[in-house]
């Protein structure tokens, strides 16, 4: 009797020092990742403003061009 409350006692405080391991890990990981999410963040926004910069200039060089029609080709050339 007394082996077998000394094994439930063993096996209670592995699963309460794991619970507590567990949460401290998972506190831990949180608190580290934080700092590295924001500086992604912030890349992605980079990035992002300079495809959109990238985006307008280009539209605004296109449509400072004069638009001129396409040339059609001329009846009976050949061009289905």
């Amino acid at each position: 009797m007394f082996v077998l409350i000394f094994v439930i006692g063993a096996l209670l405080g592995v699963l309460a020092g794991g619970a507590l391991c567990v949460r401290y890990l998972r506190r831990e990981v949180a608190a580290d990742i934080g700092p590295r999410l924001r500086r992604i963040q912030l890349q992605l926004d980079n990035l992002e403003s300079a495809v959109n910069l990238a985006l307008l200039t280009r539209y605004a060089e296109i449509s400072a061009r004069p638009h001129r029609e396409p040339e059609l080709p001329a009846p009976g050339s050949g061009n289905y």
